[in-house]
């Protein structure tokens, strides 16, 4: 079945598949789907309301990654955060591992390492993800662009986020 054979079938969600055809359908529509089309089918997941918030999304997705994907998705909220990225976030955990990685320069936001990344826990990434998007609402774009390259991450999220993901995709290649 090819790609807009699949993305039909989301066209229209109230007739869309199962559970288990939404996990399958996903996989062979990461394979084939241009990235910046699944990174916006990501993010509108991301924004539903049928779907648990952004925030807890992005702290569950860092809790299944590898240390390289924990620091990628930590660096992309940082980056959204800015350079003023200290006063934002304040201290505590998250605060100690930023002031490892050089943080508070005016230049740039800090980048932590993978092996920075891991010693962060979900609930300090949810937080940081819900302070990234107040600050910068565009975050969840490239938080969807990031994880379009870790499609076996958006795959634990469920089949509602991804028959979501999927509907997003479908009506963005029929334009």
């Amino acid at each position: 079945m090819g790609l807009l054979d699949i993305l039909q079938q989301y066209a229209n969600p109230a007739a869309s598949s199962s559970a288990n055809a939404a996990d399958q359908h996903f996989d062979e529509v990461a394979r084939q789907a241009p990235p910046n089309v699944m990174g916006q089918g990501i993010a509108d997941a991301f924004r539903s309301d049928q779907t648990p918030p952004f925030q807890q999304m992005v702290g569950h997705l860092f809790g299944q990654s590898d240390p390289n994907q924990k620091a990628g998705v930590v660096n992309q909220l940082l980056s959204a955060l800015g350079p003023g990225v200290m006063s934002a976030i304040g201290g505590g955990m998250l605060g100690r591992v930023l002031g490892q990685s050089g943080a508070g320069t005016a230049q740039a936001a800090p980048q932590l390492t993978p092996d920075q990344a891991s010693q962060l826990t979900p609930q300090q990434v949810q937080d940081l993800a819900s302070k990234a998007q107040q600050h910068n609402p565009g975050v969840v774009d490239s938080i969807g662009g990031f994880y379009s390259e870790h499609p076996q991450l958006v795959r634990t999220l469920g089949s509602a986020a991804l028959t979501i993901a999927l509907a997003s995709m479908a009506n963005r290649m029929q334009r």
